[in-house]
């Protein structure tokens, strides 16, 4: 370098100089942070961080983040300190995509901001408690669409976290039958599935409902014989199946596994009656608070009561409160709305 481009570096930002760093070295598959669609509100760059390092530190400092550390993973209010919440799953994609990206050359920041953001919009009591808010909107509640709410409208009080597009793709389409614009988003979107199967399994192994040897052994020749193999055996799979291509792949005989793997976990645990024997209450009572809060609006926080008076149709107002809830807090609200309190008078 002579001294004539030294003194031009230098006279770069340390954002500028992250995102030459990110032309000079990362893939031509890859999303870099100077091409974003950029923001629905613009705003003045950061002289430190590129745009996507600046949305997932907004992820992380986020209220609705740290709620996912009180909300249900598959165990509902597990006593356990092992078995995973919401947000334990949440950092295992997150590692699991950046470990993808980083071997694919793909932008870790992008990945890991929507690995951290994908699912804010989870209820309590996990995927129970958002079968009912479907069922009592007409199936207008999806947990990846409430995930983009959450960063568009509800947090700050309504201003939103401001992402940019490529994170708010990636949130959206996270699901299986979806398809994000971004590499990065497709490798959250599929470390989302690894992540869950292995970890659940786990889980389930903990609470003695699954053992190894359930899994058919020809699932286990292919995918391996432990939760730790077969999550290494996946992870290299996508690595290897996904170099040099615009894509996020499998081979086709792991990608049959591990569909076999999840419909396995699905008839053994995911429905297990024993694993899933309190969900019928859970759901029970966010039906019924559904319908006490539609009936009594005037006990909503304030910022929500402010969104009804925006012109918000009442039921997206109340799923937004409720869904927003951890286990505990809507346990809390449930047991103040329909247990009765032991009388208490003042005095001798």
């Amino acid at each position: 370098m002579s001294k004539y481009e030294n003194v031009e570096v230098h006279r770069m930002t340390i954002r500028e100089q992250i995102e030459q760093m990110e032309r000079d070295t990362l893939s031509p598959f890859a999303c870099l942070s100077v091409n974003s669609r950029g923001r629905d509100v613009d705003e003045p760059q950061c002289d430190i961080r590129p745009v996507f390092q600046r949305d997932r530190d907004r992820i992380l400092h986020s209220k609705s983040f740290r709620r996912l550390k009180n909300k249900t993973q598959v165990f509902l209010t597990p006593k356990g300190d092992h078995y995973r919440t919401r947000m334990s799953h949440t950092l295992e994609v997150s590692q699991n995509a950046r470990t993808i990206a980083k071997a694919l050359r793909l932008n870790e920041d992008l990945v890991e901001a929507i690995a951290l953001g994908h699912d804010l919009g989870h209820t309590p009591f996990g995927h129970a408690g958002e079968r009912v808010l479907s069922r009592l909107t007409d199936g207008r509640f999806k947990h990846n669409e409430q995930s983009v709410r959450i960063v568009e409208k509800l947090e700050k009080d309504g201003e939103g976290l401001n992402l940019t597009w490529e994170v708010r793709d990636g949130i959206l389409n996270h699901e299986m039958e979806l398809q994000a614009a971004t590499l990065e988003g497709r490798a959250v979107r599929i470390c989302d599935k690894i992540a869950y199967v292995n970890a659940d399994f786990d889980d389930g192994i903990r609470a003695q409902l699954l053992n190894e040897e359930d899994i058919p052994l020809e699932l286990r020749k292919e995918l391996g014989f432990d939760t730790k193999s077969r999550l290494d055996h996946l992870i290299h799979d996508i690595i290897i199946n996904s170099m040099g291509k615009d894509d996020i792949v499998m081979s086709d005989a792991s990608w049959q596994a591990f569909l076999e793997l999840r419909k396995f976990m699905f008839d053994n645990l995911y429905t297990n009656p024993i694993a899933k024997s309190e969900e019928v209450k859970a759901e029970a009572m966010i039906e019924r608070m559904f319908h006490y809060y539609m009936e009594h609006v005037e006990l909503l926080p304030d910022k929500m009561l402010h969104m009804l008076q925006a012109g918000e149709e009442k039921s997206t107002v109340v799923c937004d409160y409720i869904s927003g809830m951890t286990d505990q807090y809507a346990i809390t609200k449930f047991e103040e709305f329909y247990i009765p309190m032991a009388w208490q008078v003042d005095g001798f």
